[in-house]
């Protein structure tokens, strides 16, 4: 018997970096985003004995007993973390002897929340290993603890939540850090408007993005009245946003992702950087109406809203112009999902 999960990629539309300590617990976050069609995969499988941990997409695997698995963490920080959480909370300390694969359709550092979405896909396999009905919120909570808490990673919250859930999602954080999901109902035709104005542009550099959240955070704490306004304003769009999406407004909803942007580069110095602006400036020369950076920035993929009918020259033009890859993508209404196969 193997088990499998897999949960959704999402692409931040408007209010990234209001999710991030401090400001979140000092000011309330809010995030509008959705989930695409490129995902995070985890099998898990039984085994006699020890742990493998497999990364075919980082090539990468790693095969020890149970009492030699911190060995694996260099390799294997967020598959170790999963295990050891899981079987201390919900399988009294004892290890199960597991080969753990996994594998995601985006390369770390890309902006879509992959690292995020692999943990939630590794936790959603765990627990049907370990027979655990566990709601979404538990899910997303449990995927925040393991990559913030346990491992002390730097990042905020809607990625745990934005794969767990699934769809379009409005998000908000309460003073007592409680997150609040609020699903959108959006009419199939502006989905589908949405889809045929969208592209994704990948310039070939992932960044890590605990170095540009630090800078972030660290602004807030030192009360940056520049970059507290800027995120005050972010956190602003993300409402018009949602407001916009719901009635169809798509130019409104492109004002609102280009004056979100603007905001965000005064975040941080490493938000924003030539190579970024320069396929801005050129995609905006070929029918692009606004764009960001899907993520903490620095780098990983741009999100496009482009005239339809140009949309095959704005690719072109940034594929002959900048290199990278061009590609379009299509929303999904399903989050994190796990089912069983025959084993081998």
């Amino acid at each position: 018997m193997i088990i499998r999960s897999r949960a959704p990629l999402r692409l931040g539309m408007a209010g990234g970096g209001t999710d991030v300590p401090p400001y979140t617990d000092e000011y309330g976050g809010r995030i509008l985003n959705a989930t695409i069609d490129k995902y995070a995969y985890a099998y898990v499988e039984p085994i006699e004995r020890g742990v493998e941990f497999l990364s075919p997409d980082r090539e990468r695997t790693g095969q020890v007993d149970i009492a030699e698995m911190e060995g694996l963490r260099e390799d294997f920080g967020l598959h170790l973390a999963v295990y050891k959480r899981m079987m201390a909370e919900f399988n009294r300390g004892a290890y199960v002897p597991i080969r753990f694969t996994t594998q995601v359709d985006a390369p770390p550092g890309s902006g879509l929340g992959s690292s995020s979405t692999l943990v939630v896909a590794m936790v959603q396999a765990v627990a049907d290993l370990l027979n655990l009905s566990l709601g979404p919120y538990e899910v997303a909570r449990l995927a925040w603890e393991i990559e913030r808490v346990d491992l002390g990673l730097s990042g905020g919250w809607q990625d745990q939540y934005a794969a767990t859930f699934g769809g379009f999602n409005y998000m908000e954080s309460r003073p007592t850090g409680r997150i609040v999901v609020n699903p959108l109902r959006v009419r199939r035709e502006i989905i589908a408007e949405l889809e045929a104005s969208l592209l994704l542009y990948f310039g070939g550099v992932s960044r890590n993005s605990s170095e540009v959240i630090a800078e972030q955070q660290g602004h807030v704490v030192a009360r940056d009245e520049r970059a507290l306004e800027a995120t005050h304003a972010i956190r602003a769009e993300a409402e018009l946003m949602k407001d916009n999406l719901l009635v169809g407004d798509i130019a409104g909803l492109a004002k609102s992702l280009r004056d979100g942007w603007e905001a965000k580069k005064k975040l941080a110095s490493r938000i924003s950087t030539p190579e970024i602006e320069r396929a801005y400036t050129l995609a905006e020369e070929h029918g692009m109406i606004a764009g960001k950076v899907s993520g903490a920035g620095g780098g990983g993929f741009m999100m496009l809203i482009v005239d339809p009918g140009r949309r095959l020259e704005v690719t072109r033009a940034l594929e002959q112009g900048c290199g990278g890859t061009v590609m379009t993508t299509h929303f999904t209404e399903r989050g994190a999902e796990v089912w069983r196969v025959p084993g081998r």
